[in-house]
């Protein structure tokens, strides 16, 4: 987990947790909506059509790449708002 502070084995285990919680989340979405998305209502076939199969290996691609683009985003806002705190801070203190 880089870029996290020193935590104790407790915070660890919980963002551990969290990150888990949030995967298995992300993952329960992205299995839904690409089912909705590829998979007709009524079953013709045990197994997935040609056609289902490229449906869902796509909207896996494209739903991981929204993920991993957002997740990007996400970062770099967090680290421009740390930034920004820093720099008001030290404004702070040089202004005492």
């Amino acid at each position: 987990m880089a870029g996290l502070p020193n935590l104790n084995e407790d915070q660890m285990k919980l963002v551990q947790d969290l990150e888990i919680e949030m995967m298995t989340d992300m993952y329960t979405r992205m299995t839904n909506s690409c089912h909705k998305k590829c998979i007709p209502a009524k079953y013709k076939d045990s197994e997935l059509g040609k056609g289902e199969a490229v449906c869902i290996d796509r909207c896996v691609a494209k739903y991981w790449e929204i993920h991993e683009r957002v997740g990007r985003k996400l970062q770099s806002l967090s680290q421009q708002d740390e930034e920004a705190m820093k720099k008001m801070m030290a404004e702070q203190m040089g202004a005492k």
